[in-house]
């Protein structure tokens, strides 16, 4: 049928978690849609493999659900540092910890029921971009077609082929996966903090986890010199078995300063990204494809540009936040036991990173954070 087809509405390069969101997003809208990706199914990618509450709120509402038995639920966050630690509860549902290919296994069929066509296995070598329509080049023909999604990744050739690398770049950290085969220990993702590493903790099944762990450099043995300074961690996964191979990836804060152009427009990190310590890029992504579906349903894409950078603003504050105490260790102990102290100022942080709050619940949090700091300076 795809071999006879010579145009669609939307054309979206990229079958990633964010490629199918936005694929469904565009089908809820009536558009017919055809999906581009190089790679065949089912994707994986280093990640924490934690989805929030919010994250599995927007899926909903893209038809995606999960079975009660999917991956393994937890109830919130727990900070980790020297032995000590401090939890707080999501203010509202649980989050999943689950493999990065389920989910995309589960983004694919629901693509499939909304009759999404795809073509795995093919790579993109161009597109042609204007006003009203654009074309996208295929290794055998040519497909026209009213919008072009760019959802490639971070090394994006879409956003390089439409001139959009203009951006603001705050740097880049290193991650590194491993499953254990464990038992979870504690029914919450887990954030242990030592030196300027962090290592996230997700229980993603009866008797699995996944640990990532997150620096500035890329220093050999980033793992292992990582667990050498969490001894708590070290402890819980000592006599465990790996489970899949170690992955790594490369993680950034990128501001663009254009994510669309003419008919075509940029999704998940293709268009930018925090870094992964927040756990917000796929909720971000998600969200993106519903107000880029609104944008091309308005037959206007500054409409997205506009949506896509309020809805940035959140994520890139945290970021910012986390990655600050993570560079700044003695800071980050005081702030540490500020929560411990009260641990409803963590709830509280916790409840605005998730997007649950307004801003102004934000800054009366972050300002009687800040206050406990300076009296624990006297």
């Amino acid at each position: 049928m795809i071999a006879s087809q010579g145009s669609t509405d939307v054309f979206v390069v990229g079958g990633g978690p964010a490629g199918l969101a936005a694929a469904i997003a565009a089908r809820q809208k009536g558009f017919s849609v055809i999906v581009a990706d190089g790679s065949a199914p089912f994707i994986d990618k280093s990640c924490g493999e934690g989805l929030m509450p919010e994250t599995l709120a927007v899926l909903e509402s893209l038809g995606v659900k999960f079975a009660r038995d999917a991956g393994q639920g937890f109830r919130g966050i727990t900070f980790v540092q020297n032995g000590s630690q401090v939890s707080a509860d999501f203010s509202r549902g649980q989050g999943i910890g689950l493999r990065r290919p389920l989910l995309h296994e589960r983004l694919v069929a629901r693509a499939e029921e909304c009759g999404v066509q795809f073509l795995w296995k093919t790579p993109i070598s161009a597109i042609i971009s204007g006003p009203n329509t654009g074309s996208v080049q295929l290794p055998e023909r040519n497909i026209r077609a009213k919008w072009i999604v760019g959802a490639d990744g971070q090394g994006s050739r879409v956003r390089r082929w439409m001139d959009l690398e203009s951006s603001t770049r705050v740097g880049q950290r290193y991650a590194s996966r491993r499953h254990y085969r464990v038992k979870p220990w504690s029914n919450y993702m887990e954030i242990h903090w030592a030196g300027k590493a962090q290592a996230y903790v997700t229980p993603i099944g009866e008797q699995e986890v996944c640990v990532v762990v997150m620096a500035d450099t890329a220093a050999k043995g980033l793992f292992e010199t990582a667990l050498n300074q969490m001894p708590t961690l070290k402890q819980r996964l000592c006599g465990a078995s790996l489970s899949s191979r170690e992955r790594g990836a490369v993680t950034a804060m990128r501001t663009l300063l254009h994510v669309q152009k003419n008919n075509v427009a940029l999704l998940g990190d293709a268009s930018g990204g925090v870094d992964a310590i927040t756990g917000d890029g796929l909720r971000l992504a998600f969200r993106q494809a519903l107000v880029l579906a609104d944008a091309m349903a308005a037959n206007d894409l500054t409409q997205y540009q506009r949506a896509h950078r309020k809805l940035a603003r959140r994520p890139m504050l945290m970021g910012n936040l986390m990655l600050w105490l993570g560079r700044h260790p003695r800071i980050r102990a005081r702030l540490h036991r500020a929560m411990r102290s009260n641990p409803e100022l963590f709830a509280r942080l916790l409840a605005a990173h998730i997007g649950d709050g307004s801003p102004a619940h934000l800054v009366s949090a972050g300002a009687q954070l800040g206050l406990r700091l300076l009296a624990s300076y006297r």
